[in-house]
C-alpha cells in the first residue's frame, strides 16, 4: 500500500500538491499516463480512450515530445491535457536543485502546460517549492505499478480495484516496459470503473 497509495505522511511532505480531487455528489476518477509519448504505446492508448470517449492527462517527457512532435500534437487535438515530466525523466533527489530546475525548464520548451509531475514522485523540498511557483504539482492517489516486472497484469488490475476511491488520480504509463501489463489492465480497469459508476474527468 505504501507504493500503490501513498501514506498520509508522504502526502503531507509535499503540502499543496494534488494527490486526489473528489467532486461532491459524483464518483469521479482522473486517468493519467506518464513517460510518453511514444508511438508504440501512446497510439494504442489513444485508440482505447477514443473507444470510451475518455479524456486523460499525459505527463510527457520533453525529449519524447522532441522526437515525436506529431504525436504530442495529436494528444492535444484529441482534447487530452498534457503535463511536464521533465526533459529526461530525471529524479530530483539525485540532482542538485539548479540542475533539476534546468531540466524541467528545458522540458517546458516542448510541453506547454501548467502541470508538473516529478518522475518517480520524488524531489527535494526546495525543488518542490520552486516548481510550485510556476506549476500545479500533480502527484497521485493510485499508482498501478504497470511499469514493474515484479507484478502481473492481474495484479495491476487488482491495484485499481483495491485502491481507487472518489477523486482518485490514477497513474498508468505509456512506456514499453509497461506494455504487457497495461494492455491487459487498462481496458479491464476502464470497464470496471464504468461498472462501479465512476465518470472520468480531466485534471
Amino acid at each position: 500500500m505504501i507504493i500503490e497509495q501513498p501514506p498520509f505522511l508522504y502526502r503531507a511532505l509535499y503540502r499543496g500538491a494534488y494527490w486526489r480531487k473528489p467532486v461532491e455528489g459524483e464518483k469521479v476518477v482522473y486517468l493519467t499516463f506518464d513517460d510518453g509519448p511514444i508511438p508504440e504505446m501512446t497510439l494504442w492508448i489513444l485508440d482505447l480512450l477514443d473507444k470510451y470517449n475518455i479524456k486523460a492527462t499525459f505527463f510527457c517527457v520533453g525529449d519524447n515530445v522532441r522526437k515525436y512532435p506529431g504525436l504530442y500534437k495529436q494528444l492535444l487535438e484529441k482534447g487530452h491535457r498534457v503535463g511536464n515530466h521533465t526533459f529526461n525523466h530525471v529524479q530530483g533527489i539525485k540532482m542538485r536543485t539548479k540542475n533539476y530546475l534546468a531540466n524541467a525548464c528545458l522540458g517546458s520548451q516542448y510541453i506547454d502546460s501548467d502541470l508538473f509531475r516529478p518522475p518517480h514522485g520524488h524531489m527535494r523540498l526546495r525543488q518542490f517549492y520552486k516548481l510550485r511557483q510556476y506549476y500545479n504539482i500533480i502527484m497521485w492517489d493510485v499508482v498501478t505499478r504497470d511499469y514493474s516486472k515484479l507484478v502481473t497484469p492481474e495484479q495491476v488490475f487488482n491495484n485499481v480495484k483495491k485502491y481507487t476511491r472518489n477523486g482518485s488520480i490514477i497513474v498508468f504509463h505509456d512506456s514499453l516496459k509497461a506494455e504487457t501489463n497495461i494492455k491487459y489492465a487498462l481496458p479491464k480497469s476502464i470497464e470496471w470503473l464504468i461498472g462501479q459508476g465512476y465518470t472520468f474527468k480531466l485534471l
